[in-house]
């Protein structure tokens, strides 16, 4: 019990510290929400003051696993609501070339770069690039959301990055899933259930459920709207719910709960009234606060710090590997396809370096633990989350504003 309300009171001093202070942290300092939240668990955990361990809490691995869906199905709905509606069918060429040939990219270098630096075998060091490859909604609308961003980054940019990342959390399940069969099962089973059950059931399955009850709680929402049922500050109430239970129905078929809620939220907002348009920067603030930082608490409570010592000097290696050449050189060598971003190279720089790595990641490397039994998996991937974390959260609001400063191209 008394651990309990120890997460009560450190989660809940936290929101209320950066529910207070979070602009002028924003505005003046070079540090993240995000950031901050890891710190502070890295504080009350083992590893400082001792005041909570989240294994007392249960097993930490499926804790983290679990908080991380939750975490992203709600933060993912809150994205895909901040987006124009018709963003996707509008921009889907960019998409393509983000999703389908970027993100590949990022999985083989990924992968490459844990092979050659760590010599783990091939499989285990495909599985950690697979688990490395998606970029993170949550470090990503602190980096594209709030008044310094506004002011600086055209939303070209900002949507461009909040639509990949909220698609290729869940598009990244099939790069994880791949690896773990070929670790787990008999080599002639693998490429069946991949095929069958990953990509047609999960992915496609799940993203057309999703859709049916997007749509259904959009068209809901209008005839609401219409028959004044409803409260305008309902909104709120109604995005976190189509967030829970289109999680929780998924989940509860085995699809995939993590694409499946950025679609439902993409199809809610364009069958939903476009007067819910007005409350959607308030929607994305309030789950922001209250859903997404606390994932990065629990982070910091678990951090694997022998595991980290053990890798010595090629675990900082691999981590400034993967920061600078697991995205920005495909980014810039397909620059001719960025569609809108293709003509200005500073849009083209941001974007390649912006690719936060966070709770998907940590959601990724957590399954894989359960279901493998590898540490490497963990260890690798929560060091290379925790330096993004650290990195992208320190660089983002000074080079949002070097952004607005420059000329444009």
């Amino acid at each position: 019990m008394n651990a309990l309300y120890v997460s009560l009171a450190a989660v809940g001093g936290l929101l209320l510290l950066l529910g207070m202070l979070g602009g002028l942290l924003k505005e003046r300092t070079p540090v993240s929400e995000p950031l901050i939240a890891l710190l502070a668990g890295v504080l009350i955990g083992p590893a400082a003051l001792g005041l909570l361990d989240l294994a007392d809490l249960g097993y930490q691995t499926l804790i983290l696993e679990e908080a991380a869906l939750i975490t992203l199905g709600v933060a993912l709905v809150g994205v895909a609501l901040r987006l124009p509606v018709g963003y996707s069918s509008s921009n889907w060429r960019l998409l393509f070339v983000l999703l389908g040939i970027v993100m590949p990219l990022m999985w083989i270098a990924g992968g490459f770069l844990v092979y050659l630096i760590l010599g783990v075998p091939f499989w285990v060091a495909v599985m950690i690039g697979a688990i490395v490859t998606p970029t993170d909604p949550v470090v990503a609308s602190s980096i594209v959301a709030g008044g310094v961003a506004e002011r600086n980054l055209p939303a070209r940019l900002r949507h461009a990055i909040s639509s990949e990342s909220g698609f290729n959390d869940g598009l990244a399940l099939p790069f994880v899933v791949l690896p773990v069969l070929v670790l787990t099962e008999p080599p002639g089973e693998v490429l069946g259930h991949w095929l069958t059950h990953t990509i047609l059931l999960e992915i496609v399955g799940g993203a057309a459920l999703a859709s049916l009850m997007g749509y259904l709680a959009g068209k809901t929402l209008r005839w609401a709207e219409r028959k004044e049922t409803m409260e305008r500050t309902s909104l709120l109430t109604i995005s976190l719910a189509l967030s829970l239970s289109v999680l929780g129905v998924t989940e509860l078929l085995h699809l995939n709960g993590v694409l499946a809620a950025f679609v439902a939220g993409i199809v809610f907002n364009f069958a939903g009234s476009s007067d819910a348009k007005e409350s959607q920067e308030e929607i994305q603030e309030a789950i922001s606060r209250f859903f997404d930082l606390p994932i990065f608490v629990l982070l910091g409570m678990a951090l694997p710090w022998q595991g980290w010592l053990d890798l010595g000097w090629r675990g900082p290696l691999l981590v400034v590997a993967v920061l600078l050449l697991r995205r920005l050189p495909a980014v810039l060598a397909l620059r001719p396809l960025l569609g809108p971003l293709r003509g200005r190279a500073k849009d083209v720089l941001f974007l390649g370096w912006f690719g936060p790595i966070g709770a998907a990641a940590l959601y990724y490397a957590a399954f894989s633990f359960r279901e493998t039994g590898i540490e490497e998996a963990w260890v690798v991937s929560s060091q290379v989350i925790c330096a993004s974390v650290l990195v992208h959260g320190v660089t983002a609001t000074p080079l949002t504003k070097l952004y607005g400063r420059l000329p444009a191209d």
